[in-house]
């Protein structure tokens, strides 16, 4: 741990603030802007709270290492500050992974649980650790984000939409190096296979059939690990799924934030 939990950037969405709460977090690299195509939707039926992880965008960047516990309880003590005592919530990677440890270790405060094209445990952890280090010994995230964008988005999406890929690269180029590579360590240290079992939130993994960072069957392993969880794979799909295929991961959200619950 790296000490007192730090203060969130965040952005509200939603003029019905009495409406249920739904806070949004995104991959390692990316910023809240990452959820621009569903703001409009889901603004309509959700109080929404975007939010950068620490280490990125706009939010404190303290000194390593962190652990996906510093990330989650970070997240408590922005609940705190808006005086939020339980949220909905959808993550993307890193943040479905915080998603996780709060579902585990703060069951009361979760509702509703998205996961998108994210792991429970994402071995080699040596791999993690080199990226760290070559970011560390560039100074910027630029180094990787060539490597990185181009596992984010699927070959033929990116060539339709260079402008938006060239947009990707410039948020993900422009993350705060220290930040970035204390993430990757995080990452590397990660597991939470055990702590799945404990999760009682009403759970929706989305799944992308082309996703080389999180495939496929760390959707499944979650899926099977937390009870009554459901998945759903969607093709073409790379690893920024919300942006990829904005309208078919919207529709999942929102019939997931309203089914019923099970009697």
């Amino acid at each position: 741990m790296t000490g007192a939990p730090v203060a969130l950037h965040h952005a509200i969405d939603g003029e019905e603030t009495e409406a249920p709460t739904l806070l949004l977090a995104g991959s390692l690299g990316s910023t809240l802007a990452t959820w621009e195509p569903q703001v409009a939707p889901l603004a309509r039926r959700r109080r929404l709270v975007r939010l950068d992880l620490r280490g990125h965008g706009r939010s404190p960047e303290p000194p390593g290492p962190y652990a996906i516990a510093d990330l989650g309880r970070d997240v408590l003590a922005l609940l705190d500050e808006l005086a939020i005592e339980r949220t909905d919530w959808c993550g993307l990677s890193l943040g479905g992974m915080v998603g996780m440890w709060l579902a585990a270790n703060a069951p009361a405060r979760i509702g509703r649980l998205v996961l998108l094209c994210t792991s429970a445990h994402m071995p080699p952890a040596e791999d993690w650790r080199r990226r760290a280090a070559a970011v560390r010994a560039a100074g910027a995230v630029d180094a990787v984000a060539d490597a990185v964008v181009a596992r984010w988005l699927t070959p033929a999406f990116a060539a339709a939409e260079p402008a938006l890929r060239d947009r990707l690269r410039a948020m993900l180029a422009a993350s705060p190096p220290d930040g970035y590579a204390a993430c990757c360590e995080a990452i590397a240290a990660m597991d939470l296979r055990e702590q799945l079992p404990r999760i009682a939130a009403p759970t929706l993994i989305v799944a992308g059939a082309e996703d080389l960072a999180a495939p496929p069957a760390h959707a499944e392993r979650i899926a099977a690990a937390i009870p009554g969880a459901r998945l759903r794979t969607l093709s073409p799909m790379a690893h920024l799924g919300n942006v990829e295929q904005p309208g078919a991961v919207t529709r999942l959200i929102l019939d997931h934030l309203d089914r019923p619950e099970a009697p």
